[in-house]
C-alpha cells in the first residue's frame, strides 16, 4: 500500500475514533435519564405562597446585601420567622463583612446517615431587589421546608435534610472566602460533616416559551431546546450520578419540562452559585436553575421585580423537587 495511502487511511481512523469519543462524552454529559418511580403524590404547592415570599423579600424589602445592611437583616429576620412558623429551631452561623453582621441561616431535618442539603442565596446583587435571583429560589426552600417539617405521609425519608439560606452570594463576595456558602461549607468539612449531595437553588423562575428565547455556551446550544420554558439541572462529571437520580424522581412527580447537563467546572454558567462552594470542599453537589443570564433579560438588573416571576410555574417545579429531594434522602 502507498505511503500516502497508508497515512490518509490511518488518519481517517483517527479522526473517526476522536468524533466518536467526543460524541460519547457528550451523550454522557446531556443525556437524560428516563422517569424513575413516585414515591408519593405530588403534593399541591400553593403559587400564592410563593408570591408572598418573593413579595416580602424583592417588594417590601428590596435590595438586600451589605451595602444595605438593614435590609439584608430584615430578609433574615422574614426567613428566620417563617421557619420558627413551621416548626423549626433556628441556627445562625454568623460573621463580619467589613463590619456588617452576616448570617447563614438554616434549620433541619433530623434523620440517620449523610445530610441532604439544599440551599439558596438570600442576597440580591448591587442595584436590583432581586426578585428572580434570588428571592424565586428562596420562596421554593421555604415552601420545600414545609412540606417536609411534619415528614410527608407515606413516605420514609431516612437522611437528615437540613434547608440553609446562604448570604454574601453576589459580587464583590462570589467565589472569596467571604461567600457566606464558602463560610459554611468550609465549616462542614473542618467538621467532618457526611453531605450526601447539596441542591443549590439558583434562580428560578423565568420561563419563555417564544422560539430563541433560551441560549447556551458553545457548544450546548447543539443539544437542547431553544424555548427557555424548562428547568434546568446542572453538575459536575462527580455528581453526575447523583444529579441524575434527582431527575429522574423529579420527572415521576411532575410533567414540567426539565433537561440537565453534568459536565466541566469551566464552562461558564455551571458553577455559578452556591453549590461551587461545596465542589471547592470535595462534596457532590448541583445546581437547579431557569438559567439565570442565558434566560432571563432581567438578570442583575434593577427591573428584577416580583411581577417578572412565573409563580405557577414554579409552583410546579416546586412539586417536583419534592418529590427529588424525598428520593435522594430515602435510601
Amino acid at each position: 500500500m502507498p505511503a500516502v495511502n497508508r497515512f490518509t487511511r490511518y488518519a481517517a481512523i483517527r479522526l473517526g475514533v476522536i468524533l466518536l469519543a467526543l460524541a460519547t462524552l457528550m451523550w454522557y454529559m446531556v443525556g437524560r435519564p428516563g422517569r424513575g418511580t413516585a414515591m408519593m403524590t405530588p403534593p399541591v404547592i400553593s403559587a400564592d405562597a410563593l408570591r408572598a415570599h418573593v413579595r416580602a423579600l424583592a417588594g417590601d424589602i428590596g435590595e438586600r446585601n451589605v451595602f444595605h445592611p438593614a435590609a439584608l437583616a430584615r430578609a433574615a429576620d422574614y426567613i428566620e420567622r417563617q421557619w420558627q412558623a413551621q416548626g423549626y429551631a433556628v441556627n445562625r452561623q454568623s460573621y463580619l463583612v467589613d463590619g456588617v453582621a452576616c448570617a447563614n441561616i438554616e434549620v433541619a431535618r433530623s434523620g440517620a446517615g449523610e445530610t441532604v442539603i439544599v440551599g439558596a442565596h438570600y442576597d440580591s446583587v448591587y442595584g436590583s431587589p432581586g426578585a428572580n435571583d434570588n428571592a424565586s429560589a428562596v420562596a421554593v426552600l421555604l415552601e420545600l421546608s414545609r412540606f417536609f417539617a411534619g415528614g410527608p405521609s407515606g413516605v420514609s425519608v431516612a437522611r437528615p435534610i437540613r434547608f440553609v439560606a446562604f448570604v454574601n452570594e453576589e459580587p464583590p463576595f462570589f467565589k472569596t472566602p467571604q461567600q457566606g456558602s464558602r463560610v459554611y461549607a468550609r465549616a462542614c468539612r473542618e467538621r467532618g460533616e457526611r453531605i450526601r449531595v447539596m441542591i443549590s437553588l439558583e434562580t428560578m423562575g423565568c420561563f419563555r416559551e417564544e422560539p430563541g428565547s433560551q441560549r447556551y455556551p458553545f457548544p450546548f446550544g447543539l443539544f437542547y431546546p431553544r424555548r427557555g420554558n424548562f428547568i434546568a439541572f446542572v453538575s459536575n462529571l462527580r455528581s453526575r450520578g447523583l444529579m441524575r437520580e434527582a431527575v429522574a424522581a423529579f420527572r415521576a412527580h411532575t410533567d414540567f419540562p426539565v433537561e440537565c447537563c453534568a459536565t466541566f467546572a469551566c464552562v461558564p454558567g455551571v458553577d455559578w452559585s452556591d453549590h461551587g462552594s461545596f465542589w471547592q470542599e470535595g462534596y457532590r453537589a448541583f445546581m437547579v436553575t431557569d438559567t439565570a443570564p442565558y434566560r432571563y433579560p432581567h438578570y442583575h438588573e434593577g427591573s428584577d421585580t416580583p411581577d417578572k416571576v412565573n409563580y405557577d410555574a414554579l409552583a410546579r417545579v416546586t412539586s417536583g423537587l419534592c418529590g427529588a429531594v424525598a428520593r435522594l434522602a430515602s435510601e
